[in-house]
């Protein structure tokens, strides 16, 4: 057990002064009784001829204001409680494609209601992180129990131009690894070799965290989707990928230009069967939803410090009030 206010133990120093007190003022009660032993009324006042019961209710209020000291420092102790628990890290492909209107209104806007529904559904104790990708990855918000920030980030994404779909995954990575074990992560440039790679382990056996990522699959930058994949599935992340866009493909303007895009269903069921995941082509919005709907966090026990003052003072409380009563029940008053 741990105090948040330890220095309010040192009250603990009235318990053996009261202990004292009570002492002395039992020995007064006897001399009072020895010298007017002939009263029968002193004898009664005095307590004695009532045996070890004149002593029960001084002990439960000892023990009670004992316990209320110790409420006082705001005890914690460290409790094995069940808690839904993960982290789900929701990487956007924002590059221009995902501006085509194959999805109503267009990919990218359906990709987005689709995640404000994922998060809102979730229990308050998963973290939820979201990284956006076109020329590069960029995390735009940390992982976070906070659904409003999570939902105010996914509403300020909005198409851009370039696909880096190994950017934004090594952006996610990076990020799920950040607070454990930073040195043995280093996907910010994959085009160099990390010096010492960290022992691969099964894939999909890191079930804390999981990868979803929305994307046509079309990639046009650096790092490669593939190398980014593996990196994760040696980290044993899994990589649930959703294929958002048509398979015959569409054409769009972008700064004026006719662009065709096309959905590349290979690259995206690669990347998941790679890491363990599983692959999704997304028809519309409402199996965007449902999709989400079937990634959940793993129920798990964690230790964790708990602060239990109202427990201590409730007891505290009531260790007072049954000292009363007993003294009152007895002897017609309190102690």
């Amino acid at each position: 057990m741990s105090f948040i206010w330890p220095f309010m133990l040192a009250a603990l120093v009235l318990v053996p002064l009261g202990v004292v007190f009570y002492l002395q003022l039992q020995r007064r009660r006897r001399q009072a009784a020895a010298r007017y032993g002939s009263l029968g009324l002193v004898q009664t006042a005095s307590g004695t001829g009532v045996g070890w019961r004149r002593h029960v209710p001084a002990l439960f209020f000892l023990f009670g204001l004992t316990v209320l000291v110790f409420a006082l420092a705001r005890p914690q102790a460290v409790v094995s409680l069940p808690r839904v628990e993960g982290t789900v890290m929701l990487v956007f492909d924002v590059s221009g494609s995902m501006a085509a209107e194959d999805f109503e209104p267009t990919r990218m806007e359906a990709a987005k209601a689709a995640a404000t529904t994922f998060v809102q559904g979730q229990p308050p104790t998963v973290q939820i992180g979201v990284v956006a990708f076109s020329d590069g990855g960029l995390a735009v918000q940390a992982p976070t129990e906070d659904q409003a920030a999570v939902l105010a980030a996914i509403g300020r994404l909005a198409p851009n131009r370039g696909t880096a779909i190994g950017g934004g995954l090594a952006a996610a990575l990076e990020t799920i690894f950040a607070a454990d074990q930073p040195q043995e992560l280093q996907l910010s440039d994959l085009t160099q070799a990390p010096p010492a790679p960290p022992t691969a382990v099964p894939a999909g056996t890191f079930a804390p965290a999981v990868i979803v990522l929305l994307s046509d699959g079309e990639n046009n930058a650096r790092p490669e989707p593939l190398d980014v994949a593996q990196a994760a599935a040696d980290r044993g992340v899994r990589i649930y990928t959703i294929g958002v866009g048509s398979p015959t493909g569409t054409t769009l303007t972008v700064n004026g230009f006719t662009v065709f895009t096309q959905l590349n269903e290979p690259l995206l069921q690669r990347m998941a069967d790679l890491t363990g995941g599983q692959y999704f082509n997304a028809a519309d919005e409402e199996q965007l939803q449902t999709i989400y709907s079937g990634l959940q966090p793993q129920l798990v026990v964690r230790e964790q410090s708990l602060e239990v003052t109202a427990l201590l003072a409730g007891l505290g409380i009531a260790l007072l009030l049954s000292g009363g009563a007993i003294s009152l029940w007895w002897f017609s008053r309190l102690p």
